[in-house]
């Protein structure tokens, strides 16, 4: 338990820099897609606002705890096995998600696919992370 928790705080600490890094450079490269969010199904009071901060962290440990179960099924070296392991996080988790998004919220398909690269583009990141300190 010990590992997967430190394993889920590094690799939390890493998601947190690297979210709000891309983040910044998203807005500043695609603003039009950034005016999607003026609408009022993404208000909230600043109440829940740090929820959304503590998403790397809630991410990193279910994903740390993930790859503790399941590590052995990924073969290769340790790109290789981060890199499947974030395909397959990707496929059984969130494609689902995007698809009920998509069909139940009044949202662009460009500002599902946005979300669906970044949840993917975490999940890399965190598989890589998690096959270097947690072989």
């Amino acid at each position: 338990m010990k590992k997967i928790l430190i394993s889920g705080f590094i690799t939390g600490c890493i998601l947190f820099v690297l979210s709000y890094g891309s983040l910044f450079l998203a807005v500043r490269f695609f603003p039009v897609l950034f005016t999607e969010y003026n609408n009022p199904l993404f208000n909230s009071d600043d109440n829940r606002d740090m929820l959304f901060y503590l998403h790397a962290f809630i991410f990193s440990f279910a994903l740390s705890w993930f790859w503790d179960r399941f590590k052995s099924l990924f073969r290769g070296r340790f790109i290789l096995r981060g890199l499947e392991f974030g395909l397959v996080y990707a496929l059984i988790a969130l494609l689902p998600v995007m698809w009920i998004s998509f069909s139940a919220l009044d949202v662009t398909i460009a500002m599902v696919l946005s979300w669906f690269g970044y949840g993917l583009m975490q999940a890399i990141v965190a598989g890589i992370i998690l096959a270097k300190i947690n072989p």
